[in-house]
């Protein structure tokens, strides 16, 4: 919005406390109205969060979710700054809605963009030149067109970006920083690990059409009856039996 300018942005930072970001979107949300822009962080709980983003966190939790009758499992590490905090229900509360958010997304890998490999990056950004949807496009709007491919891919790996499954109105970061403003401690998820049964096992396929042709022409196959399997077994017998005296 053409109306709001950095130093509105910054004015409500030093207000609050909150993000850039999230006091950018506030008073784009509410028309520049600088009130109303702190009463929209106070409802998503992100006033004073940002004040606290800083703080060390030595304690928390490690906590693990298993899904699926036990196809997915999931261990998540979430920090706060004491153990009176760690031991709160909600915070809890909080680490496992996370792991459930972490099972629920198989193309997560990273928590923040900051642990993204610049190989990946690169990578990503390879891909995205190859696109069709830039044939015959100026190298100014190929340029956006790529960065938007690349951002927009590199969100859905980074947990903290991801829309929260029980509240899709907001990210997971943005559930971290509401858990911030009511806990009253600095709250960071340090690492985590999603694990799928059989994930990375090279299992041997079967042909199930070249199974069945199989049996299909084994039942088509004459079967000899028992009757006759009996007169033949004994018929052998005799035979043997003459052979023998013959040779006596």
């Amino acid at each position: 919005m053409a109306g709001i300018s950095a130093k509105d942005v910054k004015e409500l930072r030093d207000k609050t406390g909150a993000g850039m970001m999230d006091c950018k979107k506030a008073l784009q949300e509410t028309a520049g109205d600088a009130e109303k822009a702190v009463e929209y962080l106070r409802q998503k709980g992100l006033a004073s969060a940002g004040k606290k983003s800083g703080r060390l966190t030595a304690e928390g939790l490690v906590d693990s979710y298993i899904h699926f009758g036990g196809q997915i499992g999931v261990l998540v590490e979430v920090n706060c700054e004491t153990d009176f905090v760690a031991r709160n229900e909600a915070f809890k509360a909080l680490v496992q809605d996370l792991a459930k958010q972490i099972a629920a997304c198989p193309n997560v890998l990273y928590v923040d963009f900051s642990e993204i490999p610049a190989a990946i990056i690169e990578q990503e950004k390879a891909v995205a030149m190859g696109s069709d949807a830039l044939e015959g496009k100026p190298e100014s709007v190929k340029e956006k067109i790529v960065q938007g491919k690349v951002d927009k891919t590199l969100r859905e790996m980074c947990l903290l970006h991801q829309p929260f499954i029980k509240d899709q109105s907001i990210t997971v970061q943005e559930l971290i920083q509401q858990a911030i403003s009511k806990l009253g401690e600095n709250i960071q998820i340090r690492r985590f690990n999603r694990y799928v049964l059989g994930e990375g096992i090279e299992k041997a396929e079967s042909n199930l059409a070249a199974e069945v042709a199989a049996q299909t022409q084994a039942s088509a196959q004459p079967q000899t009856p028992p009757e006759a399997k009996a007169a033949d077994s004994k018929k052998k017998s005799t035979t043997k039996k003459s052979s023998s005296r013959k040779k006596k």
